[in-house]
């Protein structure tokens, strides 16, 4: 039970655009790759490719993205 609680915490936080891949890493220890799976193995398939197409690429998800993006500025 404590497991799927952590697991839905950990959903909530890769379905909020606020939160990047980051910041879950460093209160989960779990990579991008690994919050992937989870979340193609919790969530049903149309949800899952709908997640996918909002944070591909989404600079809030990827702070990386964010420092390339205003570094040029």
């Amino acid at each position: 039970m404590k497991k799927d609680l952590k697991n839905l915490d950990i959903i909530g936080m890769a379905w909020s655009d606020r939160i990047s891949f980051d910041e879950i890493k460093k209160k989960t220890n779990l990579s991008e790759k690994e919050i992937i799976k989870l979340m193609r193995k919790s969530l049903k398939k149309k949800s899952y490719i709908l997640w996918r197409k909002r944070v591909r690429g989404r600079i809030t998800k990827h702070r990386k993205l964010l420092k390339f993006k205003f570094k040029d500025v």
